[in-house]
């Protein structure tokens, strides 16, 4: 019984681009009591599999909390295994207006205490006592009364690049840490003011709206299906959008544009830019808004540190990390000395900028497909033998040999032999050797660099 990845996520790449079937990203959550989570993640994980379905999934006593990428020929047959359950029939799924076949490359389903980390003891308060869910509509409509407070329950790296006009944006890094902050701004307005929240999904409006109910505020508001719902509404009825923006989304875009404003500046240069970036340096990783020119430039990275460190041999780079805990605590998401341009807490409403196309952003990388794998080395010769496992190479082809101990190395195929003879071309069930300058193992992959 499969209960993990068999492939790498360059693998799953090379796949979804051979398949050239669309995808469709999508999100959804349902508070439930689940008696046995981890015998529900392992029925998800056997179902989801089949259908080809990616995503990141946490599952809990509580309920669950998803986001994922599915095929669009299985959207229905997916649905299905979700309304197998009670308490998911008729569930809403948040279909996102932009679409990345990349959004997700693996399958993971994991078992936490919480759905979402809200530091709430559910016990002390009804968490079934929720605010009244407004459709895009009706929260446009609520926004324009003077009495109406509007909070965002997201962190200040989402709120940056994009929010809804008039929002009080707490600057925090988790949901755990804004519920304090907000109570403490909105005390004395408990009963004289419309308290309406947003948050990307919806969920954390769920549980935080029970908690101010509970902390005795009277008219509490949500938007329904948070602000993935919300862009689809607009678009769908012909609404105003209130969103200023672009509306973070935590898959491999990143974000995705509600309007053509920008409200957030390339934390390098300053130019208007809404564009985030993780940095190149594995021992780095920091989340930030980078610019196309910035990006190129910096290759990625998020100071000259890191991208001298990028270009070092791997097994340096790897002892540079060693005993560094990469998490959170350490490379906070957005905020550090080396970003100049950095904004957070109160923003403006006012655009820096119009964007000039709408379209996803991809990572500056290399064109590959995967052609093969490593199968020996030979030391003393210095020859590495590979299987071609898909089409072909040609003498004069660039070629990229990546693995974890290798890293990624680039070379021209300038000679090259064919199951023992030597030959301009190899197909797939070819054996090949070639004089390689550096060392190879096992694990490593063959790629073909495409123009």
């Amino acid at each position: 019984m499969q209960l993990y990845n068999t492939l790498s996520a360059e693998e799953r790449a090379e796949l979804i681009d051979q398949a050239g079937k669309q995808r469709l990203t999508l999100s959804f959550y349902a508070y439930a009591k689940i008696e046995d989570p981890k015998q529900f993640r392992d029925n998800l994980f056997i179902e989801w599999n089949r259908l080809d379905a990616l995503g990141r999934i946490y599952v809990a006593k509580e309920g669950i909390n998803a986001q994922m990428s599915v095929p669009a020929e299985n959207f229905e047959a997916f649905r299905a295994t979700l309304e197998a359950y009670d308490f998911m029939k008729d569930i809403r799924l948040n279909v996102a207006v932009e679409h990345d076949d990349h959004s997700f490359l693996k399958l993971t389903v994991k078992v936490r205490d919480k759905i979402v980390a809200d530091g709430l003891n559910d016990e002390t308060f009804d968490v079934t006592n929720i605010g009244i869910h407004l459709k895009a509509k009706e929260f446009n409509q609520i926004l324009d009364d003077p009495n109406t407070i509007v909070v965002d329950f997201r962190n200040h790296y989402e709120s940056e690049i994009g929010h809804f006009k008039g929002a009080i944006t707490p600057d925090v890094e988790t949901f755990r840490e804004s519920l304090p902050i907000i109570h403490d701004q909105l005390k004395g307005h408990e009963e004289d003011k419309n308290l309406v929240m947003y948050c990307t999904g919806g969920i954390r409006c769920e549980k935080a709206s029970a908690y101010f109910k509970h902390q005795g505020f009277k008219n509490v508001y949500q938007l329904e299906g948070g602000i993935i719902n919300y862009a689809k509404q607009i678009q769908e009825e012909g609404l105003e959008s209130k969103f200023i923006g672009k509306n973070f989304v935590f898959d491999h875009r990143l974000g995705e544009r509600i309007t053509d404003d920008i409200v957030s500046q390339c934390h390098q240069c300053g130019k208007p830019c809404d564009n985030h970036t993780n940095c190149e340096n594995e021992g780095c990783h920091l989340l930030f808004i980078q610019c196309d020119e910035c990006k190129a430039a910096m290759e990625n990275c998020c100071s000259d540190e890191c991208r001298q460190i990028i270009h070092m041999p791997l097994v340096e780079q790897v002892k540079l990390r060693r005993g560094v805990k990469n998490g959170n605590m350490i490379f906070r998401k957005g905020k550090s000395e080396k970003l100049l341009f950095k904004h957070s807490g109160v923003l403006s409403d006012l655009p820096l900028g119009v964007v000039e196309k709408k379209d996803i952003r991809q990572k500056i990388k290399i064109k590959k497909i995967l052609i093969g794998k490593a199968e020996h080395y030979y030391v003393k010769a210095g020859v590495g033998l590979f299987i071609i496992e898909n089409q072909e190479i040609v003498v004069g082809d660039k070629i990229l040999i990546s693995g974890p101990t290798t890293g990624n190395e680039e070379i021209t195929i300038e000679k090259m032999f064919v199951n023992g003879s030597e030959n301009r071309v190899a197909k797939a069930g070819d054996k090949v050797t070639m004089a390689l300058p550096f060392r190879i193992r096992l694990s490593d992959k063959l790629f073909k660099i495409l123009e």
